[in-house]
């Protein structure tokens, strides 16, 4: 960026140059010769200063761009999640152990996500993926039938284990997401996090659990570290 800065400012004194030499060519007759030149001169100029300006805006653009998203993650990073009734944790406790899936939306979505998840419970904790559940229209945070829940923990199953704390600031975060995004306040939302804590999907709707299966790698066996932070490309 800073040797586009230096051309744009090298074609700039080039072609103040070439207009102090144009004026007088033009106010002189005698020199019309000397037109073509001149103006050839400035057109390479102008066409420098076009073309490096472009390339800056371009960069900046995706510099920008760049820190908007690691601002996004850093403030995600430093949400609060309850584990149990004794311990609260930020996002960021987790990278490298747990590929994040939140999901925001009314009670139904919640809901009806849990339904769908029951069939790939197995296959999605042998990848890492825990479930952080977010309803946007209570304050209150999701749980499970008492019945099901009892039969999560007897498994040691803790796929939906995780609880939004200061839900405010997790509407606020959740809240930009969609403005930036141009998604409907009211949308059900999902994101989904790679192992280093980075979004690598979101979307609106209902998590696309078989995809997961399908996509991410186990964490335990003989992939595991093989693939660590290959759980697809940043969003």
């Amino acid at each position: 960026m800073f040797f586009y800065l230096a051309f744009i400012a090298s074609g700039s004194i080039g072609g103040l140059i070439s207009i102090t030499q144009l004026i007088p060519a033009l106010a002189n007759s005698s020199r019309s010769a000397e037109l073509p030149e001149i103006l050839k001169g400035l057109g390479i100029d102008i066409g420098a200063i076009l073309f490096f300006a472009f390339l800056y805006t371009r960069e900046n653009s995706a510099k920008n761009a760049q820190l908007a998203k690691l601002s996004r993650e850093e403030n995600l990073s430093k949400l609060k999640l309850r584990v149990d009734q004794n311990k609260i944790i930020s996002v960021s406790d987790l990278r490298g152990i747990a590929r994040l899936v939140i999901l925001a939306g009314p009670a139904s979505y919640i809901a009806e996500s849990f339904r769908l998840s029951k069939p790939f419970t197995d296959c999605l904790l042998d990848r890492g993926v825990l479930v952080v559940p977010f309803k946007m229209d209570a304050n209150t945070p999701f749980e499970l039938d008492k019945n099901e829940e009892e039969m999560i923990v007897n498994k040691k199953k803790r796929l939906w284990q995780l609880r939004p704390v200061y839900t405010s600031e997790w509407a606020n975060w959740i809240g930009e997401q969609k403005k930036l995004a141009n998604v409907s306040p009211d949308s059900p939302v999902y994101l989904s996090l790679r192992m280093d804590g980075r979004v690598r999907g979101s979307g609106v709707g209902y998590p696309p659990w078989n995809a997961f299966v399908a996509q991410l790698p186990p964490v335990k066996g003989i992939w595991s570290g093989l693939f660590d932070g290959m759980d697809g490309r940043v969003l």
